[in-house]
């Protein structure tokens, strides 16, 4: 058979035409990954998010309390197969066209055309849309070119199988070829979650994306950090007093690329004045440097979504004063760059706090960057990433996690929590971990080896320092920070359970009674069964 090749013969028809258009709409997935990398131009990203404002509170909840991480990792693969559908559906569209024009050129021309005009739609990027168009023709072309060039005799099924295969076959080359361009651009980019670019020589750090052109301030918060390193405990297992790495927790997986020198941050709604600070603004201030944990409501009770660092930045009660707030219901919508919303009371907003920087870097994309807010001693869901308005609100309204169904807005439950079980030289067993109470402060941790009927109480690691910088009255001790605990004993025989429990700075003992994560954040003692045969 030569180049003559019918059209229905190219694109078999029923399930062989799908099966081609699905290769194309993978490829075409692959091409805008190459295009921009994990950034919000590829067009997953704005299916995703949808698919995350219009899933029902009760799924989430789900996803979040029993999935866990994998539970967004669904969220985005099923993006993905949406947009795989769509692309399918333009291919196919195209190919249908051709036959009824007898016209070879539409489905090569009209599939891609389509494609980018999908692409486009989604994502609003028409020239980085290209990428998509590029990957369904490169399956498209090759799928016809095969057609041309077989034999007579392929006029059969076995032909339609082939040319469904050689389909397949450049669907992966290209898939394979835009995963791997894609994921490079991303790192280059900053976009890697473990935090910003460092920067080579005088090129200046931060993800380029978002700080190329603006001058970035220092952040001079190594005191604080040598500090915590003095403190902390040398045990297996435990995170240092300074999380090396830091949870990240948004209701998209793709990451907000916000320009820092087009960034700005309103102050509106019930105000005398309505203002905006933009990057410049803040980065002139003089910034203080602290210690602050957070911790993600919708965690499990000894899970790892608690994490600590050395945040730079302003605090944001003189923003909020000038612009003379008469809020009825004394209340806020805080709103990101990502269009997520919380709404929470104004009190915790008065002691909370811009970021640019942390642990003495720009702030990286994926917490926040260019600036964020921070709600000392709340849940991290108020804890705003990419912020960039806040509005004083007449009456109360639900936020985003609030429409789910979680509750979240309030200060955060005391924890301690059991991640390090070591044996020492002397052959005794070590266990640890951290706890906190927001700005309450952990007076005391107590563990127990017998299940909880008696307790013993645990070594803490000396309170970080309070915050550095341009603080008028500083305080001796963080305010909101984690401590580190640790607690050695001699193992009795066979298996036991190790209970471990918290007092918080007014002299509140953690409760024990176990509540799951949905809505109000999980409580309860931790409890793990040691081993003693099994620790090493």
């Amino acid at each position: 058979m030569t180049g003559d090749t019918p059209l229905a013969e190219r694109y078999p028809p029923g399930a062989g035409t799908v099966a081609i258009a699905v290769a194309a709409g993978v490829a075409a997935l692959l091409g805008s990954f190459a295009a921009v990398g994990f950034a919000p131009g590829f067009v997953v990203a704005p299916v995703e998010s949808t698919l995350s404002r219009v899933m029902p509170g009760f799924l989430i909840a789900f996803a979040i309390t029993v999935l866990g991480d994998l539970g967004q990792q669904l969220n985005l693969a099923m993006a993905g197969a949406v947009v795989v559908i769509l692309y399918a559906q333009a291919v196919v569209l195209s190919v249908t066209l051709g036959r009824w024009l007898d016209e070879r050129a539409v489905p090569l021309l009209g599939g891609p055309a389509l494609v980018w005009a999908v692409t486009a739609v989604l994502t609003g990027r028409p020239v980085l849309s290209l990428g998509a168009a590029v990957g369904a023709g490169a399956v498209l072309v090759v799928t016809d070119v095969s057609a041309s060039r077989g034999p007579a005799t392929e006029r059969t099924p076995s032909g339609g199988r082939r040319r469904v295969l050689t389909a397949v076959g450049a669907a992966v080359g290209a898939s394979a070829l835009g995963y791997v361009i894609g994921r490079d651009g991303t790192a280059a980019a900053g976009g890697d979650p473990s935090g910003g670019d460092t920067g080579d020589g005088d090129r200046p750090r931060g993800d380029p994306d978002i700080y190329g052109d603006v001058e970035i301030p220092t952040f001079d918060a190594g005191d604080q950090i040598a500090a915590a390193a003095d403190r902390e405990f040398d045990l297996d297992g435990m995170e240092p007093l300074v999380s090396e790495r830091f949870f990240n927790v948004s209701y998209s997986s793709v990451s907000p690329t916000p320009d820092a020198a087009e960034w700005s941050l309103s102050v509106t709604g019930e105000v005398g004045q309505e203002l905006s600070y933009d990057y410049d603004d803040l980065a002139g201030r003089a910034f203080q440097h602290r210690f602050v944990s957070l911790r993600c409501v919708g965690e499990t009770l000894n899970g790892k979504k608690m994490d600590n660092a050395v945040w730079s930045g302003v605090p944001i009660a003189p923003l909020l004063e000038d612009a003379k707030p008469n809020s009825k219901c004394e209340c806020v919508m805080v709103r990101a760059a990502d269009d997520y919303y919380e709404e929470f009371p104004l009190e915790a907003l008065e002691s909370g706090f811009l970021a640019l920087g942390m642990n003495g870097e720009p702030l990286p994309r994926s917490h926040g960057a260019p600036v964020r807010l921070l709600v000392p001693g709340h849940w991290g869901e108020i804890s705003v990433k990419w912020i960039t308005e806040i509005e004083f609100l007449e009456r109360e309204a639900d936020g985003y996690w609030e429409q789910k169904g979680w509750h979240g807005t309030g200060p955060v439950e005391t924890v301690a929590k059991l991640h390090a079980t070591t044996r020492t030289d002397d052959g005794s067993i070590a266990v640890g971990g951290h706890a906190y109470a927001g700005t309450r402060g952990i007076e005391r941790v107590e563990v127990s080896t017998d299940g909880g009927d008696t307790w013993t109480e645990a070594e803490l690691t000396e309170r970080l320092p309070g915050a550095s910088g341009a603080v008028e009255n500083p305080s001796e001790h963080a305010e909101d920070a984690w401590r580190q605990w640790r607690y050695t004993y001699d193992p009795p025989e066979g298996s036991h359970d190790v209970v471990v429990r918290a007092t918080d700075g007014t002299g509140t003992v953690q409760p024990s009674e176990e509540r799951d994560a949905y809505p109000n954040g999980a409580t309860g003692w931790v409890s793990e069964t040691v081993d003693p045969g099994s620790v090493q």
